[in-house]
């Protein structure tokens, strides 16, 4: 799938704007704080309904302006798609000129897989980043996927709420943990399947990038009903204490090895790098085999954060598929690239380098 073209107005700092992209490799090039990012963010909006930077959509609207508007045509399997956003007072979507009631409509019609300065942090920082990469990657190919982790992260509001009062009955506590349970248990299947998808494709990815060996190990307390209910009982009195939920699948996590050896303990800077970059190839082959057509692959600052090998290596393993790119030079990588100088909300148009 790739995306013809964009349409901004009013959107963070433009006023309005179109863009019509080629199909492999569209680089964005300029000083920092003009508006490249802005590119890749109305992409990210368009795909999931909200912004990867601010979940304030107000903050997306351009300064002294009431309303911003989005607009993406796209293709795949050779049927045009477009997808059209106005925030002002609330946020309206229209897929194919129809609107939307709700964001699991929208999930899946542009799929996309993006990569920022921010996840080379992945493996380093908590689990939270961990489990959203998961999520952004689960809910483009299975959308009821995100309406299960609503009722479970709403469910265990309840519980957490509950918790903080000053007499408990348990008894009320059995009903929410009983929906726990459930969704919880769902939410381990599907991130299990698909850790098991990208268990499947990493190594093989890796070893193109780096002669070393990967391994992922998935933790989490959901994979077997009755030990999690086993796990909420016995945690109770420290859940009363704490007065939030000790266990369950908003606490899972992954963890990557190399060699033998916890990246984000005793890998190198260049390590864990490398085994992001991994990751990333792997959920775009995982959704391609879901979707039977690559995604858009979207490449927020990314060469800053790595070699000159590196970044040759990880655009061969992209051929054929749609890049959009930012970047603060104007790269030399081949004569199939179109080139957009963005100054100041302004974006000018080289076809070739």
């Amino acid at each position: 799938m790739y995306i013809n073209k964009i349409k901004l107005q009013n959107f963070r700092n433009y006023n309005e704007q179109e863009i019509e992209l080629n199909k492999k490799i569209n680089i964005f090039y300029g000083n920092n704080a003009q508006g490249k990012t802005n590119i890749l963010e109305a992409i990210f909006l368009a795909s999931f309904g909200k912004s990867f930077r601010t979940t304030k959509d107000k903050e997306m609207i351009k300064l002294d302006k009431d309303f911003s508007k989005i607009n993406i045509e796209f293709q795949r399997k050779n049927i045009d798609g477009k997808i059209d956003i106005t925030i002002a007072d609330k946020k309206t979507i229209l897929v194919n000129g129809t609107k939307i009631k709700k964001l699991s409509q929208l999930l899946g019609k542009i799929n996309i897989v993006i990569f920022t300065p921010d996840d080379m942090e992945i493996l380093k920082d908590g689990p939270a980043k961990r489990r959203k990469f998961l999520d952004i990657m689960i809910s483009q190919v299975r959308p009821n996927y995100i309406h299960i982790l609503n009722n479970y992260l709403k469910t265990l509001e309840q519980r957490n709420n509950y918790l903080k009062q000053y007499s408990i009955n348990e008894d009320m506590l059995d009903i929410w943990d009983e929906k726990i349970i459930e969704y919880g248990y769902q939410i381990y299947q599907y991130r299990n399947e698909f850790i098991e998808k990208i268990k499947s494709k990493i190594g093989k990815i890796h070893s193109k990038i780096a002669d070393e060996k990967i391994e992922i190990k998935y933790i989490t307390d959901c994979s077997n009903k009755e030990k999690f209910k086993e796990k909420l009982q016995k945690n109770l009195s420290i859940d009363k204490i704490k007065k939030y939920t000790s266990v369950g699948c908003h606490r899972d996590d992954f963890k990557v090895f190399i060699n033998d050896k916890e990246v984000n303990i005793y890998g190198s800077q260049g390590q864990s790098r490398t085994a992001i970059l991994s990751l990333k190839l792997s959920e775009l082959e995982v959704i391609h085999d879901e979707i039977g057509e690559y995604p858009v692959l979207l490449l927020d600052d990314f060469m800053s954060e790595l070699d000159e090998t590196r970044i040759t290596n990880f655009l061969k393993s992209v051929d054929d598929i749609q890049v959009i790119i930012t970047c603060t030079k104007k790269l030399d990588i081949d004569s199939s690239c179109q080139y957009f100088n963005v100054d100041n909300g302004q974006i000018k148009t080289n076809l070739t380098n």
